[in-house]
């Protein structure tokens, strides 16, 4: 099994997001046993963008359908912003974007028809329209990945479950990749594309 997640203390912060901090409470010492409360904005680190964070009476963190967050994924790598022809080749129900990479607002149109679920090792899928493109299609936004132990082009089954944070915008997750068995892999001439969305 492979770890995606960022430590949320040394994690990378977005511009103008509260970085996440900790204060102990309560320590085995003094106390017998150790507390500890949280600070954080709910897009520190690895985390899920809700559809409330850019739609309008979008659902919450709480309410986001769980379906979308666990199986088959493909790790593909990217560099700049990416446009619709640089990911037109992808039809996975789900794609992990491993390396410096966003995507523009024509790629992000491609993939809402496409995936349930899209992922980036940026802080950031995109620009606030590319947010709202995929948000207001309800596909899943995982942001603030780390795929250095993952290869690009192939399969893999993703488990990110963002925490249930009643009507947040985003929550963290712990995200962790399974790698699939060769008999689950496609053959090398198809190394980057899936069966097409059903």
């Amino acid at each position: 099994m492979i770890d995606i997640t960022q430590e949320l203390f040394t994690s990378a912060v977005y511009p103008g997001d509260t970085p996440p901090s900790y204060r102990r409470v309560r320590t085995a010492e003094a106390d017998g046993y150790m507390l500890t409360d949280l600070s954080l904005c709910a897009h520190n680190g690895t985390h899920i963008d809700a559809p409330a964070h850019f739609i309008p009476g979008g659902k919450a963190a709480d309410e986001l359908d769980l379906s979308r967050c666990i199986g088959r994924c493909l790790v593909f790598e990217g560099e700049g912003e990416l446009a619709a022809a640089d990911v037109e080749c992808i039809f996975a129900e789900r794609v992990l974007f491993k390396g410096d990479c966003t995507l523009r607002e024509e790629a992000a149109y491609l993939l809402r028809e496409r995936c349930l679920l899209v992922g980036t090792e940026s802080q950031s899928i995109g620009s606030d329209a590319v947010h709202r493109i995929l948000l207001s299609a309800e596909v899943a936004v995982l942001e603030g990945l780390r795929l250095q132990a993952a290869a690009a082009g192939e399969y893999y089954t993703l488990i990110a479950l963002p925490l249930k944070l009643g009507g947040c915008d985003g929550a963290p997750v712990r995200a962790v990749l399974q790698p699939a068995s060769p008999a689950e892999q496609p053959a090398p001439a198809d190394k980057i594309i899936s069966e097409k969305k059903r």
